[in-house]
């Protein structure tokens, strides 16, 4: 049965130097990727939160319960300006998903930590995209997808052992 992509492929076949295989890998990781998400935008839309909003709930849910992180922290893990992420601690703020706390020890610091309220919108997203990703590839048996996966960590070694600069 063809897919999208071996449809690709017979329709660009002559008209655009490419081999075959190569195309079909990378077209059909692409089209995957992009399966991905949209997956990752209808679970956002589907509890309220905007992308910037999950992602930076998510670099706090990354330092465990109480998910703790200075503002400077998010903005270097987040590559954003302190300004840029002082705006978004003040949009996530006031919907009542992180607080900013001073730390008991040294008042001069401040700590983003999640709420409930945000802790309980991330795993309700992280819930819903893992069902889409877990459909996705469960189509496969156990077998096969240790398999995939060590396939592509191959790939992405080599990509990222290269000597030349990513883009």
């Amino acid at each position: 049965m063809d897919d999208s992509v071996d449809r690709h492929i017979a329709r660009w076949r002559g008209k655009a130097p490419f081999d075959d295989r190569v195309e079909a890998v990378v077209t059909r990781m692409q089209f995957l990727v992009k399966h991905v998400s949209q997956a990752k935008d209808a679970a956002l839309a589907a509890v309220g939160l905007q992308d910037f909003e999950f992602e930076t709930l998510h670099r706090l849910s990354s330092r465990g319960e109480g998910g703790r992180m200075t503002p400077s922290e998010l903005a270097a893990e987040l590559k954003l300006s302190p300004a840029g992420m002082t705006g978004r601690l003040d949009t996530l703020e006031k919907a009542g998903l992180v607080r900013r706390a001073r730390d008991a020890e040294d008042r001069r610091r401040v700590d983003v930590e999640l709420t409930e309220q945000g802790r309980a919108s991330w795993l309700k997203a992280m819930g819903l995209r893992g069902e889409v990703e877990a459909d996705m590839v469960g189509v496969l048996g156990q077998e096969d997808q240790e398999t995939l996966a060590a396939l592509l960590k191959r790939l992405l070694l080599h990509v990222e052992n290269q000597d030349h600069p990513q883009k």
